[in-house]
């Protein structure tokens, strides 16, 4: 048999499927049950939340699922949650989707995995675990996790996969808690051989409470955090270069609403059954209980990534797209609008631009580029970041916060109750 590395299987296949519209990637939500009660989670609830777990689609759903997919030619199947291992079926479901030749990718907190889930990965290996880590240390995770034990059994999660060879990469969401230890899980990760990365996005509640942005970083925090990574740094810098020398172009080169490839190569379906554009985007979908998974992607989904846009926005002729994560999804969990950019993100751009000593051409009335206050707060970050030098450790230090009460009330904030569908 020829075998091929993966990065030239994965090119080839790409290749392929380029310009037709096809559901070769799709996420599928488990659950919204999770053990821990993160401060900058956006989905999770109570493990013993029975309304929840009624509602989740059963096994014999999940397996006539698979059979769709096949069938609709999907490839990768990426399963998170909440927490995929809350479900005590999860591994019957994950069995019948490596015997249908599904390449799966697992997201997962790691501590619910024990001896017999690592030996059964180990059997049925997926093409990739994440694990995300909220600290490096115990104090600074359990500030995030508000569970006691919760980083003693990531580690343990971490050692069982490494020992059985199992293909693991780390992560984690920086927060105003567990920023001054980002570079310290990212050295853990590199004397055990494995890929480590970070995301500052923080995003509100499915369910429309602002309550994790209060965690969130600030701009020049993110930034600042991101750039202490110099290849990070560099490729930023890259991007900045190709996005200037391209020119005002629109956001999407048409006039659709969606711009990703939700809905042209991939979907996310969630706990009960609802296809939607991505994992984060809940205003628009359709439910496969109704009738089936390929009546949804040809169908509603269809309809939804063809969308056009309603009105012209700052983003439309902004010259620094690349540096920015705005897409319709966040908008809608922000505020509320696919089409209503998110300020922060707006910020970082921005930020990142400065930082790195571009200038950033004006496109319609952006705050950042046409209010002068917002715009004078920006160029002095720039210049801080810039002063930035030496060891990360010393000014990341200076950013811990004191100790939390590990086992705090969660205050989740009160949900509005206009979504319906959440």
């Amino acid at each position: 048999m020829q075998t091929v590395e993966y990065s030239e299987f994965s090119e080839v296949l790409h290749e392929r499927f380029q310009g037709r519209r096809s559901p070769v990637e799709v996420s599928i939500e488990m659950t919204r049950r999770c053990p821990l009660d993160c401060l900058h989670c956006y989905n999770n609830l109570p493990m013993g939340d029975q309304e929840a777990r009624k509602q989740e689609m059963s096994l014999a759903e999940h397996c006539a699922l698979l059979d769709e997919l096949v069938a609709a030619g999907c490839m990768w199947i990426l399963y998170s949650g909440g927490e995929i291992f809350a479900r005590k079926d999860f591994l019957e479901i994950y069995t019948e989707a490596k015997k249908r030749g599904f390449l799966i990718t697992l997201f997962t907190n790691g501590i619910l995995i024990n001896e017999r889930i690592a030996d059964h990965l180990a059997k049925y290996p997926p093409f990739s675990i994440e694990i995300t880590m909220y600290g490096a240390t115990r104090e600074t995770y359990e500030a995030l996790t508000q569970v006691r034990g919760s980083f003693d059994r990531c580690m343990r999660a971490i050692d069982l996969l490494l020992a059985r060879k199992l293909p693991l990469k780390l992560k984690t969401v920086p927060t105003s808690i567990n920023q001054h230890e980002v570079y310290e899980m990212k050295r853990f990760s590199e004397t055990r051989g494995v890929e480590f990365k970070f995301d500052p996005l923080v995003n509100p509640r499915i369910d429309c409470s602002q309550s994790p942005l209060a965690v969130r970083l600030s701009p020049e925090e993110a930034v600042a955090l991101e750039f202490y990574d110099t290849r990070r740094k560099d490729d930023y810098r890259r991007l900045a270069k190709e996005d200037l020398a391209t020119g005002a172009k629109t956001i999407t080169g048409e006039s659709t609403r969606y711009f990703c490839g939700g809905g042209v190569n991939g979907c996310a379906i969630d706990p009960t059954g609802t296809m939607t554009i991505c994992v984060i985007s809940h205003q628009q979908g359709y439910n496969i209980r109704e009738g089936s998974f390929r009546e949804g992607w040809e169908g509603p989904i269809r309809e939804i990534r063809a969308q056009k846009k309603t009105r012209p926005t700052i983003c439309d002729r902004c010259q620094i797209q690349s540096l920015c994560s705005m897409c319709p999804a966040n908008g809608e969990l922000e505020n509320g609008d696919a089409e209503s950019p998110v300020e922060f993100l707006c910020q970082v751009a921005h930020l990142r631009a400065y930082a790195l000593g571009f200038a950033v051409p004006e496109h319609g009335d952006c705050p950042s580029c046409t209010n002068p206050a917002q715009h004078s707060a920006l160029q002095e970050s720039a210049q801080r970041i810039q002063a930035q030098v030496g060891d990360s450790r010393e000014w990341l230090e200076r950013k811990a916060p004191p100790l939390l009460n590990i086992l705090q009330t969660s205050n989740t904030g009160a949900a509005c109750h206009s979504c319906s569908s959440h």
